[in-house]
């Protein structure tokens, strides 16, 4: 038998005792009490049984109610309906067409929550909520019911990125409630402008300038990084970071780390503080002299480069700076990272301190010994050396003797008998040459070469032996100018014939009488080694070899024959 079976046997028995009057009392006791339940009530019932798909739930009332299983379906679809159990549940109608009350349990938990949530929001107090997704303008948020939660009122500031709350709960505010409409509105925002508003009162009554406290990367800028000290943003610049070089806040924090900083300022009627990170620790620069003693040695750490030079890190916090001029002492540094790379441990000499403006001046080549203290014996003046033309210029032409040791061939230098008018007559640039050292400069790091020294000087062996005075020769004009034409004897040896010496007439100009690349026989009337000059003379030349004109036709004569053998 059921226990629906039972309670209607049960009612029969009450109609068979109708008559009699103890019995008929106790059945108006029983029906005046289930007065009191109303459709539409929530009342207390007990599982009696679980079926397939129902549960049978007695409410203390004539018969029992039906609730399908579906409305004990746990979050993970589990169920969670057990004979015995007490549950809450919505008295929907009184009895059905078989007599049965038509009960809810879930509607019965929807009506209590909206109670409790109704009582939330009258309060202003907090409620737990978890993020179910995205939806226009916002989120979808369970409190037991669907809220929403507009994107501005997520944070204090604004949240890009919302995907990434999805599944999180957070305290949260009902700022607005409809249960007709079922329209609830949430808030994170306004609670954490109330606890921030408390923080910060608690930061300004125990902030001072000096104190350390603890606090919290918010931001990071070019410039610095903001700090959360609890309700109240401090400024930590960038230059109280480090005592060392430091190119962006990001090299030392990131958003979100919790630091230990100084108040450096604090401005409480503005409520703005400057803080400092570095300031934790002594300064390193105090009394650097004594750490760092000038011409002493010391292994750094290569940290930064620029077009001048490397910085070398010698302790953190304390950086000296290797100029370009300073690396080497025989390569021609155009960019630290020829010789140098970030990173890179190196030993370098102190060459100067200045600690009120922090510079520290290193050199690299002054931990090496400097080749240049004995050039004068690997290359003594007058020696024969080898080289390779290592750049020319207007003046001259460079040689490498060794890495780094060069020695300059002057144009001057570069010939006994040619004028050199630029070093590309002579030599090109990567050509092995011979040399002699001339002279050496070990204090300003210079040798001087010559070219024209290796062979000897013409002008003072075969000129004198070759040419004499009175002698006839042939040459080429090589050139002229306003006062005469150069004429080339031979290789390297050239003569100038004076435009005085071209004819017995007035020359106004070389070009008059001779032209660039003519060929002529002339006397050499003047010959000076030492000066290296040698004087020619056409004049003379025509004159040994004129005929001889009778004494009375005296210049007229000779005038007039020389106009005839031009005519003719």
């Amino acid at each position: 038998m059921t226990l629906v079976d039972s309670k209607v046997e049960e009612l029969e028995d009450l109609d068979e005792m109708e008559t009699e009057g103890p019995s008929q009392e106790m059945r108006e006791i029983y029906e005046e009490s289930l007065r009191d339940i109303l459709e539409g009530d929530i009342v207390k019932g007990t599982i009696l049984e679980v079926r397939d798909d129902v549960a049978m739930v007695d409410i203390g009332y004539k018969s029992e109610g039906l609730i399908s299983l579906r409305e004990f379906r746990g979050p993970s679809g589990e169920m969670t309906a057990k004979v015995g159990d007490v549950v809450d549940v919505y008295l929907e109608q009184r009895e059905d067409s078989d007599g049965l009350i038509v009960l809810s349990r879930e509607k019965a938990e929807k009506i209590k929550i909206w109670e409790e949530l109704s009582e939330v929001y009258e309060k202003g107090a907090p409620i737990s909520g978890t993020i179910l997704g995205r939806t226009k303008g916002g989120l979808i948020v369970d409190i037991g019911v669907r809220a929403f939660l507009p994107g501005s009122q997520v944070d204090l500031r604004p949240v890009r990125d919302l995907d990434k709350l999805i599944g999180k709960a957070f305290p949260m505010k009902i700022i607005k409630l409809n249960q007709k409409r079922g329209n609830i509105v949430l808030s994170r925002r306004e609670l954490l402008e109330e606890e921030r508003k408390h923080l910060k009162e608690e930061t300004l009554a125990t902030l001072g300038e000096g104190k350390h406290i603890k606090g919290k990367i918010k931001n990071i800028t070019e410039y610095g990084a903001f700090v959360d000290l609890g309700g109240l943003d401090g400024l930590l610049h960038i230059t109280d970071m480090s005592w060392g070089r430091i190119g962006h806040p990001s090299e030392l924090f990131q958003v979100g780390d919790e630091i230990e900083v100084v108040v450096l300022k604090f401005d409480r009627t503005n409520e703005r503080v400057s803080l400092g990170y570095k300031q934790r620790l002594p300064d390193p620069w105090e009394a650097v002299e004594q750490r760092y003693p000038v011409g002493t040695k010391f292994k750094g750490k290569v940290v930064s480069m620029t077009d001048y030079g490397a910085f070398i890190e010698l302790e953190q916090g304390v950086e000296g700076l290797v100029h370009i001029s300073e690396m080497s002492w025989t390569q021609r540094v155009k960019h630290p990272s020829k010789v140098v790379a970030i990173g890179d441990m190196i030993e370098v000499v102190v060459l100067d301190v200045d600690r009120a403006n922090k510079r520290i001046s290193l050199g690299m080549r002054q931990a090496e010994p400097n080749p240049w203290n004995f050039i004068e014996e690997r290359y003594p003046v007058g020696t024969r050396v080898e080289g390779r033309v290592r750049n020319l210029a207007d003046f001259g032409a460079f040689v490498e003797l060794e890495e780094g040791i060069d020695g300059l061939i002057h144009i001057s230098d570069m010939s006994w008998t040619k004028r050199v008018r630029h070093p590309s007559e002579v030599l090109k640039k990567g050509e092995k040459v011979e040399a002699i050292v001339l002279h050496v400069d070990k204090a300003n790091h210079r040798i001087s070469l010559g070219l024209k020294q290796v062979q000897q000087d013409p002008w003072q062996s075969s000129v004198p032996e070759k040419y004499r005075v009175g002698m006839d020769v042939q040459g080429k004009v090589i050139r002229t100018t306003d006062f005469g034409a150069f004429i080339e004897l031979e290789d390297g040896v050239e003569g100038l014939l004076h435009v005085s010496e071209l004819s017995h007439e007035r020359v106004n100009k070389p070009e008059d009488v001779v032209q660039v690349g003519q060929d002529l026989t002339l006397k050499v009337i003047k010959l000076d080694p030492e000066e290296r000059k040698i004087g020619l003379s056409l004049r003379a030349f025509l004159d040994g070899h004129t005929e001889a004109v009778p004494e009375e036709e005296g210049g007229h004569g000779r005038k007039k024959r020389r106009r005839e053998d031009e005519e003719d």
